[in-house]
């Protein structure tokens, strides 16, 4: 199945590849970046523990309305039309004291749905079927029905799940990109997660662009390298963009 919203450094066009690197056996999958979940929808079940996490809150808390109320937030979402001025509203509204975490999670999921590139700060010129995207998400809180919602700092996520038959995928804001993507996620922070990796009794499958310094970075470990069509690839400037799959086994 297809997730049901988009997200900056989605993984749509990556995940069979992703997932073509799967070690044969592991009773535990932990995505530790969330977003989309493109890799994670991409399968009825990848394990018998599965682990969902991510940082930001707004995005957790509309990932655990969608498994526990669907109902309640398509009722929420009966409003929502394709609207610049409706799209604006949600985005002054979303961070509005008192609001139920229903009426966040449509706020949030309507500021998705309508933003260009997901970028959640400009308003995306294009059609939608709007009453189709609400109706799907009752096949997605059946897809999350087992799944563990996590919304805590990747190193206390790997800690918490690692064991010698865990497979974590991480898909983490890119080196030099970490500007465009919604939460503070600093230089450092990269050298935190190798560290991290590094020590766990598990194996990891990690996403990242192919640049220098994630290569000396990762140096060692198995790298493939894939690539992708640019997403602001047009017909006069038809351009790939380079990728690295990084693993410990």
């Amino acid at each position: 199945m297809n997730s049901f919203i988009s997200w900056i450094g989605g993984k749509k066009r990556l995940k069979k590849k992703i997932i073509e690197q799967f070690p044969e056996s592991f009773d535990r999958y932990i995505e530790v970046f969330g977003g989309a979940g493109w890799v994670l929808f991409s399968s009825e079940k990848h394990a018998a523990l599965e682990v969902f996490n991510d940082i930001n809150g707004n995005l957790i808390n509309l990932y655990r309305c969608v498994k526990y109320h669907p109902e309640a937030l398509q009722k929420e979402l009966e409003w929502m039309l394709i609207s610049r001025e409706q799209f604006f509203d949600c985005i002054a509204q979303n961070e509005v004291r008192g609001m139920t975490d229903i009426q966040r999670a449509a706020r949030f999921y309507c500021s998705i749905k309508l933003s260009f590139g997901s970028g959640l700060k400009s308003f995306g010129v294009r059609s939608r079927d709007m009453q189709a995207a609400v109706s799907y998400l009752q096949e997605v809180s059946k897809r999350l029905n087992r799944v563990v919602i996590e919304n805590v700092d990747f190193g206390q996520l790997i800690k918490t799940y690692d064991r010698e038959s865990a497979l974590f995928y991480c898909d983490p804001p890119y080196y030099e990109a970490e500007k465009y993507y919604p939460d503070r996620f600093q230089p450092e922070d990269h050298l935190r997660l190798k560290e991290r990796l590094s020590g766990i009794k598990g194996r990891f499958i990690l996403s990242y662009n192919d640049c220098p310094e994630i290569r000396k970075l990762y140096e060692g470990y198995a790298m493939i390298e894939v690539d992708r069509q640019d997403n602001l690839v047009t017909k006069t400037n038809p351009r790939r963009y380079k990728e690295l799959i990084i693993k410990n086994y």
